[in-house]
């Protein structure tokens, strides 16, 4: 009999097709792939073995980093956020790791600290996101510090974070581009501005590095777009199997709270998958899912094991396959349905769910 447990499959010739296409985009430029989160839910340690033609990797914090060195990755590794003590730096000297440093506090605490070898810096200005990067008027000052340090790997490498490169007609790209141009003219090392959707849509921006994240993993940045319009394929398919038949009468209340009531008779199936799994509440009355390759709309309240898919007069029995996002049936789609983003429902995928990965063709 079929597993019950839901499934995530992995599939690693869709993440090699979509580094190429980051390729084809940026072909001037170097590539730091973006794993933070386990690699927006896909599973770190894999993806950073698949990815064996990144000039980087990227993740959030040291924790993140540590796990790959220990998983035996020995390709370039930057925090993205930089370290957050002091005490942390003869960690990220021992296991070479490059650092971000994104305010002041930083650069003093690595300009002050006795280390063993030098370190590779990003240097984060503030170009107009306000969430980190150093101030315009602090540049001149820390980069030369920063520069003068035997504590750095010269040259420098500068970098910027885009807030809304995924919405065309907002100014706000343009302008922070513009700026992080003037404050770093004439200044030596080499820029990163680009993430996914500026490596779709401004190609000025691309500069010596871009720094894909969601559409490594096939998925659109942009709101209003799926991942294959800009040629990429999806690398997660979330499936489960139904676990239940059941006939239901018209007038008859489904789930918690007797949030839909069958309006006719109809038949119901019960799949393993819930909230518990990382599958949102709120896709509830309001999703569809695939099964045996035709949608059906997901009935009653996500509960935290099960979903009940009303599936009329189809014949389905139990052990059948039920794909909740995938190549036909878009995360970005789920996502609109239940007012969220694509990459908090990739993140949001639980321990319950089993992983398993497709190999790379040579």
């Amino acid at each position: 009999m079929p597993s019950r447990r839901p499934q995530a499959i992995i599939d690693l010739n869709a993440l090699s097709h979509n580094y190429q296409r980051v390729k084809q985009l940026a072909p001037n430029s170097k590539v730091l792939a973006v794993l933070k989160a386990n690699a927006y839910g896909h599973g770190m340690l894999a993806v950073a073995q698949a990815l064996k033609h990144a000039d980087a990797l990227g993740v959030a914090r040291i924790d993140e980093a540590l796990a790959l060195r220990a998983g035996g990755i020995t390709k370039p590794i930057v925090l993205l956020e930089g370290f957050f003590h002091a005490d942390e730096l003869q960690q990220v000297v021992a296991s070479n790791l490059q650092l971000v440093i994104h305010h002041r506090e930083q650069a003093e605490a690595l300009l002050a600290a006795a280390l063993d070898a030098p370190v590779r810096v990003w240097l984060k200005i503030d170009s107009g996101m306000h969430r980190l990067g150093i101030y315009p008027h602090e540049f001149n000052e820390l980069y030369q510090r920063l520069s003068q340090s035997a504590n750095v790997q010269g040259p420098l490498r500068l970098m910027s974070h885009f807030a809304s490169s995924d919405e065309l007609a907002k100014p706000a790209t343009a302008n922070q581009l513009a700026l992080f141009n003037q404050i770093t003219d004439g200044s030596a090392g080499e820029r990163s501005l680009a993430n996914s959707a500026a490596v779709l849509s401004w190609p000025q921006s691309h500069g010596d590095w871009v720094r894909p994240g969601i559409m490594l993993y096939g998925v659109s940045p942009m709101a209003d777009s799926v991942g294959v319009e800009h040629g990429l394929k999806p690398v997660m398919t979330l499936s489960s199997s139904v676990i239940a038949v059941r006939d239901v009468q018209a007038g008859d209340a489904v789930g918690y709270g007797g949030s839909w009531i069958a309006a006719h008779p109809t038949r119901l199936a019960v799949v393993a998958m819930g909230y518990g799994d990382g599958y949102p509440r709120g896709a509830g009355n309001n999703a569809d899912v695939l099964i045996n390759g035709k949608r059906f709309p997901i009935v009653g309240r996500v509960s935290m094991d099960m979903i009940t898919v009303d599936i009329g007069n189809e014949a389905t029995a139990v052990g059948d396959n039920v794909i909740l996002w995938g190549k036909d049936l878009p995360v970005e789609q789920l996502a609109r349905c239940v007012d969220t983003i694509p990459y908090e429902l990739l993140c949001n995928i639980t321990s319950r769910v089993q992983f398993s990965y497709t190999d790379i063709a040579e």
